[in-house]
């Protein structure tokens, strides 16, 4: 995998990194790391074994002199989808596993950051940098995932439990106005200093016609009028595809939404609450956000005017739904080997989110980051930003 790098790998940052995944999961209970209420939720234990085994097969292993594997069984245990380092637990099994305890998974994490402490404080080549870099980058990328697991599990629990880390979307009180932007040839793609993924490389000239984009992410109450008008009712708003995922899943309002006495109310993380109208609404499908664009007479950005635009508007609280698939840019290239399988063979059947969320590490949440996901998810945290 082709990155770009300026971090300087030292032991503290690789620990800071590492505690913050623990940090996430402080509160929860023996009873909640093991569970896999649906195939595309991984349970916490599993997260913190898996994010631990990247480092320990893709450096440890490979350049620490005289290394000793935790157990030979991990990398079958907690390996993701890297057919190249071989066989693994398919995704859909991981919450049968029991065993190894949570006990065994956190002395595997301690003993991987012992080990990998120990290598980075002797001094590291620039290539091995890197790939610890990815690593780190990978790390953050499972804590904003073990954040919508977390959710999923807690939100499908008649209990609703609140989780023991706070994160909070917040109202955008600027009045909302649609931003201007001219056509014309315009520059995609990562450059300069700094980390960033293969996917976001192969720079690469765009032509846009004139456009216009919101400056704020659509709201709860909009989408309730969109709701109350009949929205889910309506074919004439959906694709296909998403019309019969709607009917298939009888779906009547966004993830986590129920209406208890005529009132709209949704778990969060902070707990069981009414669902605040200000707030930008959230846990939406693809096909839902572009249903609600179809019903304002409007459309989703592209992902490429998405980024031409995105220096206008404040981005950071949701993933925003783009109307792009995930596609290669003009002379993407993927290295051999496993890491060679982290971006590219996604790059089908998939839509592409921009701008990161309030469980997106920070230092993710940049103009040219490109996530993906299949259009029916929405355990994540996404949104809807209009244009025109």
């Amino acid at each position: 995998m082709e990155t770009i790098t300026n971090h300087t790998i030292t032991k503290e940052r690789f620990l800071d990194v590492r505690h913050q995944t623990e940090l996430i999961c402080k509160s929860l209970q023996a009873e909640d790391v093991s569970i896999q209420p649906a195939e595309f939720v991984s349970p916490p234990k599993w997260h913190l074994a898996h994010t631990t085994w990247f480092f320990e097969q893709f450096i440890l292993s490979e350049y620490k002199a005289d290394y000793k594997v935790f157990n030979d069984d991990f990398a079958y245990y907690f390996n993701s989808y890297y057919n190249n380092v071989g066989k693994r637990v398919m995704r859909a099994e991981r919450g049968l596993m029991t065993r190894p305890t949570l006990q065994e998974v956190l002395d595997y994490r301690a003993y991987v950051n012992a080990q990998l402490s120990e290598f980075i404080s002797n001094g590291t080549s620039e290539d091995i940098s890197n790939i610890i870099e990815i690593g780190l980058q990978h790390e953050q990328q499972h804590q904003e995932l073990l954040l919508y697991d977390i959710k999923y599990i807690f939100g499908n629990q008649p209990s609703f439990p609140v989780l023991d880390y706070k994160i909070q979307l917040q109202a955008d009180n600027d009045p909302q106005e649609f931003l201007q932007i001219k056509e014309g040839v315009y520059e995609i793609g990562h450059k300069g200093e700094g980390f960033c993924f293969d996917n976001e490389l192969g720079r690469h000239k765009v032509y846009l016609h004139d456009f216009e984009v919101s400056n704020q992410l659509v709201t709860n109450s909009e989408y309730i009028e969109f709701i109350a008008a009949g929205g889910y009712k309506d074919f004439n708003h959906w694709h296909a595809e998403g019309w019969d995922y709607v009917q298939n899943n009888n779906l009547e309002a966004p993830l986590y939404w129920h209406q208890v006495d005529g009132t709209w109310m949704h778990y969060t993380l902070n707990g069981f609450v009414e669902v605040d109208g200000d707030l930008p609404v959230t846990h939406i499908t693809f096909y839902e956000a572009y249903a609600f664009a179809q019903w304002k007479g409007m459309r989703l950005p592209t992902e490429f005017e998405w980024e031409v635009a995105s220096h206008k508007f404040s981005f950071g609280q949701l993933w925003e739904w783009t109307n792009s698939a995930y596609l290669p840019y003009p002379n993407y290239t993927k290295v051999d080997g496993a890491l060679g399988e982290y971006n590219g063979k996604f790059m089908v059947n998939q839509m592409v989110l921009r701008g990161g969320s309030v469980a997106t590490s920070k230092n993710h949440c940049r103009p040219t980051y490109r996530n993906f996901f299949q259009p029916d998810m929405r355990w994540l945290f996404s949104g809807i930003r209009l244009a025109r």
